[in-house]
Order: C-alpha cells, then structure tokens, then sequence
C-alpha cells in the first residue's frame, strides 16, 4: 500500500512538472509591433509569449474577418490566452468571440465600438481618411504622436521606428477597420486595463476597467513595471 502511494505520488508530480505552458498571444497597436512588449515582463516558466504580425488588411476587409485571418495563427489544441493593445485589443476581442480563449485581456483599447471616441464614430458617416493619400495619412500618424501622447520621450525612438516600419496603405486600411467597426455588445469576460491619460481612446467611454492612474495609450512601454505587475495579477 505504501508502495504504491509513492508512485502515485510521484506520476501526479511528474506529471505537474511536465505540464505545458500557456500560449500567451500578444497582439500589438496599429503603430507598433512586438518591440510594444519588450519590456512586459511575463513569468515564462508557466507562459509561452507569443507576438503576432500583422499584414495589411485587405480592400473592404473589416474587423472581424481581419481577426479571423489572424485567428489562423493561434494553436487552439493547447491552453492559450490572448492580450492585445490598442487595435490589437479589438482584434482580440474579435478573436475571443471566435475561438474562446481562457483568457484574454485588452490594454489601451476599445471593447467595442461604444468606446471609442467620437472622431471615430464621425468618420463612419464622414471618411475623411478615406480622401486623404495613404502617404499623407502615415505622415499625419508620424506628426501627430508625440502631440496626442507626449509620455513618449523615453522611447521616442522606438515609436518612431515602429511607426516607420508601417507601409501607408496599411494606415489607410487599419483606420478603416476601426471606423467601420460594428460590434455593439462584447462579452463580460473580457478585461481591459486602461491609463487615466489615454488621449487616444480616452477613459472616459471604457466600461468598467482595471485602471492605471496617469498611464497614457503607449503605457505597455511606458509603464510596462506596473502593467507587469497587474498582468502578473490577472494571469
């Protein structure tokens, strides 16, 4: 009997050793890419980060097919959760509707289309974006930034670079994406963290988040020690 409570004992924890990691799918801003994560620290013992690209949308693709073209990527035979920024947190919460991740967590974005602000929801009914030369749109986005979030400072650089690295067409099809997108209603599973100074999507419209005090839209760099730590929190 003694016998057999050791083996036991010692396939549960084998078994508890081995176990696998969580997907941990991070889908960054509209300018940005992965480097938005460099400084998120995630416990990579229990999580298996993984960044996701993205490639223009396609003409009169809209938000919810861009997400399932996404979804494609996402491996969903093992445990995963999501985590996206900005664009990348409508995206996921495209995706969560989708696939039903175990968890999926939004930064400095919108859980629908209720909180985004209202040059967003003037541009459904005006396409100012749409008269305007992708070049032009990618030059306004360059000028623009450090205007809209001045906290950037530190990693001026980088947003930049970021920024840069974007093709113009892909600015021109991203904002459409976001004009046009038509989801009302999201599911309360979702969490969204959001920054008190966030002059892009500002709070004021954010239902219900888990808020950081003076953080802005570019807080994921910015303040990534504190979104770490509530990350580590809620994971």
């Amino acid at each position: 009997m003694f016998r057999f409570l050791i083996i036991s004992f010692l396939i549960c924890f084998v078994k508890g050793w081995s176990q696998e990691k969580t997907d941990v799918y991070l889908l960054p801003g509209q300018g940005a890419d992965c480097r938005l994560f460099a400084d998120i620290d995630l416990d990579t013992t229990r999580y298996n980060p993984i960044c996701l690209a993205y490639s223009t949308p396609r003409e009169h693709e809209n938000m919810r097919q861009f997400a399932s073209r996404i979804a494609k990527e996402v491996d969903t035979t093992r445990s995963f959760y999501l985590i996206g920024v900005s664009l990348g947190g409508m995206i996921a919460t495209e995706i969560s509707h989708q696939l039903k991740p175990d968890k999926t967590i939004i930064i400095s974005s919108a859980k629908n289309r209720k909180e985004l602000p209202a040059r967003y929801k003037f541009q459904k009914v005006v396409p100012i974006y749409d008269w305007i030369p992708p070049a032009l749109l990618k030059k306004g986005a360059l000028f623009l930034q450090p205007i809209v979030e001045p906290d950037r400072d530190k990693y001026e650089a980088t947003f930049i670079d970021m920024l840069s690295s974007k093709p113009p067409l892909y600015f021109e099809r991203t904002i459409a994406l976001i004009v046009n997108w038509n989801r009302t209603e999201t599911s309360a599973d979702i969490i969204h963290i959001h920054g008190t100074k966030d002059h892009t999507i500002p709070i004021r419209n954010v239902v219900d988040p888990t808020v950081i005090q003076n953080g802005s839209h570019m807080m994921t760099l910015t303040k990534s020690q504190e979104i770490s730590e509530v990350l580590s929190k809620l994971l």
